[in-house]
């Protein structure tokens, strides 16, 4: 990263700050809970730690808290098809509805927030149980997609707990990154800003996100200390439709396109997955003799990255290893990135090529080029 943008970064959050800590959790509104709970337990290796449904005393939805390390997902469906979860997914998919952050105070970032200009999603509220206590309120962002922001003592006070002896983890510890597609990149880029104080990390533009036949534009907002970011994508100019637009079509509004999840050792990890039935993009051979030009250094088994398909790229911070998910619902929508960092800060500038014409591949096959 570039050192004088991190400083101008960093200077321009203690000037203008805003209390977030870290994520809270992402909450993902999808046709059914519980066969999405076993979809994150049996293939990414999430523990079902929490549940929440009518034998609790709500009613209309069904909760799972489902978590791998410090990554937390709540998994929701509705028990009526007249219920607000119930249509979003009939509109948009399965999908993340909630970006959450912790915050010292909810009530007092609830307000910063509208003082700065930000819509009420749902006002602060308090859940309170002999399990925690926990203060809530949301704002609305891109699409349909809020952040709530939570004040928590000790656990999820709503969820009744839940052992799972069964869950085996893949190592996935810490949300990287959550990336969002939006028709107006430059507009959100703004929002952040100025509810947030967040500034802009890295911007790629369509020459170096591209391919013979389609291109995005991307700018990457983070809180000045890297606990959070934010990739903002929108679809740029090109010959053919690109990714941004094929999600833009088929969710029917901006969303959460991906989230990146980091593991200690992505080898590990992908063998693990991929022998559960996890399925990931396919990366051609030719890609790995220019990476092996690129980053030469690699302190890794190349037949075992190779194996298991993984991208590499390096940076003045360090190298980075990555892979992703192809897509984890019908609709070509969402997908996971798996990462591992090795000091690198970057968000693998030498794969976009190799990416974009994976996920061309994919698009091709769909017929949504």
């Amino acid at each position: 990263m570039d050192t004088d943008l991190e400083a101008r970064a960093k200077e321009f959050a203690a000037k203008d700050p805003f209390p977030l800590q870290s994520f809270s959790h992402l909450e993902w509104w999808v046709g059914n809970a519980y066969q999405t709970a076993m979809f994150f337990r049996n293939l990414l290796g999430f523990s079902i730690v929490g549940y929440r449904g009518p034998e609790t005393g709500v009613a209309e939805t069904s909760s799972y808290l489902v978590e791998s390390g410090a990554i937390r997902f709540i998994v929701t469906g509705a028990q009526v098809p007249e219920h607000p979860v119930a249509e979003h997914v009939l509109l948009h998919g399965p999908g993340v509805k909630d970006v959450a952050f912790l915050v010292p105070d909810a009530e007092e970032a609830f307000e910063l927030a509208l003082d700065r200009g930000a819509e009420v999603a749902y006002k602060p509220f308090v859940t309170e149980s002999d399990r925690g206590r926990e203060v809530a309120g949301g704002i609305k962002a891109y699409g349909e997609t809020i952040h709530s922001l939570v004040e928590r003592d000790g656990l999820f006070p709503d969820f009744e707990p839940r052992d799972d002896p069964i869950a085996v983890s893949a190592g996935l510890h810490t949300i990287d990154h959550v990336v969002a597609n939006v028709e107006d990149m430059n507009e959100w880029v703004d929002w952040y800003e100025r509810i947030f104080g967040f500034t802009m990390l890295k911007h790629f533009d369509d020459e170096a996100i591209s391919t013979e036949y389609t291109a995005l534009m991307s700018k990457v907002m983070w809180d000045g200390e890297g606990i959070i970011k934010l990739p903002i994508n929108e679809p740029a100019e090109a010959k053919k439709r690109s990714q941004i637009e094929e999600y833009l079509n088929f969710y029917r509004s901006a969303g959460v396109q991906h989230i990146a999840m980091a593991t200690d050792d992505l080898q590990t990890t992908m063998e693990d997955v991929h022998a559960r039935g996890l399925e990931t993009i396919h990366v051609p051979d030719e890609y790995y003799d220019e990476a092996k030009v690129r980053v030469p250094d690699l302190d890794a088994d190349w037949d075992r990255i190779m194996a298991n398909r993984i991208l590499v790229d390096a940076d003045e911070g360090g190298q980075l290893l990555q892979m992703f998910t192809k897509m984890i619902q019908d609709r070509p929508t969402v997908f996971f990135e798996l990462i591992e960092r090795r000091g690198a800060t970057g968000f693998g500038l030498g794969n976009f090529r190799a990416l974009f014409e994976a996920i061309e591949r994919e698009q091709g096959k769909r017929g949504n080029l």
